[in-house]
């Protein structure tokens, strides 16, 4: 997922993340990505909310991606392989045993053993399949693969576990120190013995008639609890530090396939949510991220995946020709998809600066450092304060965190007193945040605000109309155009209560 460094199990998330996935409706988005993994789940969430803020960052991860998307089966196959090794590490049991150094050395080996076979079908995959790749991320990955885990390389692996089986006893040195106490416990390697069975028989009879004593032997009585311990205490300190070195490698090679098992992850994720949306024949993109600077937002057919994935057609999409543009202020008539539009716009942003592609046929944008809502609340019974209060607290709390070059999405803030108050308040924060370089996308019905925002003829704010045919219906789509004084109201009362004026 990263060029230099391997992603965290916490990489940093936002502050407001909570707020983000209330407002923008993600928790729809990640349950999609997911697909009833628990795991991938949590991937979901941490690597989405987790913004990328170098467009060559963000483009590395697309390619990979990409990648994904063309090979579907190989990258399941491989983050299948990773899920397998960490789920038969933990059905071995090592319980109180793998407190000692004999019981720490078995688990480890039958671990390993484990490692060793899975690392090879890796390998072998990504030999089979490394040609169909065209990314620089899945190229090194492949490299490391076929160059570190040769045949030869695994078959020295083997060597060294099955000498470690030590089936024919171990072999140790030891010097006495003081009170006669045995120090300086050292584990030898034993000698090659790769002679016939007959060259062994010859060498048996020969100790056997030899008159000169080549050891002394000591046998451990059957029944002797106390003298096995004390020899099993022995063979604990010859092999101690052999079983730690050997418990620690086993722990780098987890780690590996943790790490393998994060980062395909969230490449899983991604052909989850394309085979969701494509099932629904709906349209992605990889977006061309652009440097914080001049600000860019160019978009065709841009349209809410939340929203798509709940619906049981396509939603509507909406083309945005707004570089240059600071601030984008939305209004028009009652449900005709202007928190779509907002949220859809805020969704892109997340998706584009995590490494992934967007829901529209193209899209382009500025990357932004800090992606911030502010969208109006329910009335809540427990409120110690009034609604105004609780909204302005909250607005404090984005203040606080936002930046040069962040982003804010509000919708219909300051909503909850008179249009006079509320469009004040709200014409000094825009032009605040205008001001500290923070692109602005603001629903409101306010006409005073959006009214007054026209007429200052600012060249770096773009107006978009929620669009309303003569006979009253919704297309869903936005289009440029000078806010009007009203919503349209009368529209939905019509629909709910019926219109009777012409009975009047």
């Amino acid at each position: 997922m990263f060029r230099d460094r391997d992603v965290g199990s916490n990489e940093d998330q936002p502050p407001n993340a909570t707020e983000l996935v209330q407002d923008l409706e993600l928790e729809t988005l990640f349950k999609t990505m997911a697909s009833g993994d628990v795991f991938l789940l949590d991937a979901a969430k941490k690597s989405v909310l987790a913004s990328l803020r170098e467009p060559d960052a963000i483009v590395y991860r697309q390619q990979i991606l990409s990648d994904c998307l063309q090979n579907p089966e190989v990258v399941r196959q491989m983050y299948g392989i990773a899920v397998e090794a960490i789920e038969r590490e933990r059905r071995i049991w090592g319980g109180m045993f793998a407190n000692y150094p004999d019981g720490l050395l078995h688990r480890s080996l039958e671990v390993l053993q484990i490692f060793v076979e899975l690392l090879n079908r890796l390998r072998h995959t990504a030999e089979e399949h490394a040609a169909k790749f065209r990314s620089e991320g899945f190229a090194r990955f492949f490299s490391m693969l076929t160059d570190e885990l040769s045949d030869e390389y695994l078959a020295t692996i083997q060597k060294h576990m099955r000498q470690l089986e030590f089936r024919n006893g171990v072999l140790m040195t030891a010097k006495l120190g003081k009170g006669n106490k045995g120090v300086r416990y050292i584990l030898r390697k034993p000698a090659e013995t790769r002679r016939g069975w007959i060259d062994r028989l010859q060498s048996w009879m020969q100790h056997l008639t030899s008159k000169e004593t080549a050891a002394y032997v000591y046998e451990v009585p059957e029944r002797d609890e106390a003298g096995f311990r004390a020899l099993a205490e022995l063979k604990g300190m010859g092999i101690g530090h052999v079983a730690a070195a050997l418990a620690q490698s086993t722990d780098h090679v987890l780690s590996f396939f943790t790490t393998l098992r994060l980062e395909l992850g969230f490449y899983v994720t991604g052909l989850n949510l394309r085979d969701q949306l494509a099932k629904k024949g709906e349209p992605i993109c990889f977006p061309e991220p652009q440097p914080v600077g001049t600000p860019v937002f160019s978009s065709r057919g841009l349209y809410d995946a939340c929203l798509s994935l709940k619906l049981g057609g396509r939603s509507v999409g909406n083309d945005v020709a707004g570089n240059g543009k600071l601030l984008f202020m939305i209004t028009g008539a009652n449900r005709g998809g202007k928190s779509t539009f907002l949220r859809s716009a805020g969704l892109a942003q997340l998706m584009m600066q995590c490494g992934m592609f967007v829901p529209a046929e193209s899209h382009r944008a500025d990357v932004r450092d800090g992606i911030f809502t502010h969208f109006k609340r329910e009335e809540d019974a427990a409120m110690k304060s009034g609604k105004l209060d609780e909204e302005l607290s909250r607005m404090s709390t984005v203040i606080d965190r936002v930046r040069r070059g962040s982003i804010v999405l509000l919708n219909e803030s300051f909503a909850a007193t008179n249009e006079r108050e509320g469009s004040e308040i709200a014409r000094q924060i825009v032009r605040a945040l205008l001001e500290a370089g923070v692109k602005v996308l603001y629903v409101t019905h306010m006409f005073a605000l959006a009214q007054g925002l026209y007429g200052d003829g600012t060249e770096h704010a773009l107006f978009l109309r929620a669009e309303r045919l003569a006979d009253g219906r919704r297309t869903f789509r936005l289009m440029e155009g000078e806010p009007l004084p009203t919503s349209y109201g009368e529209d939905l009362y019509a629909r709910i209560f019926g219109d009777d004026r012409e009975a009047k």
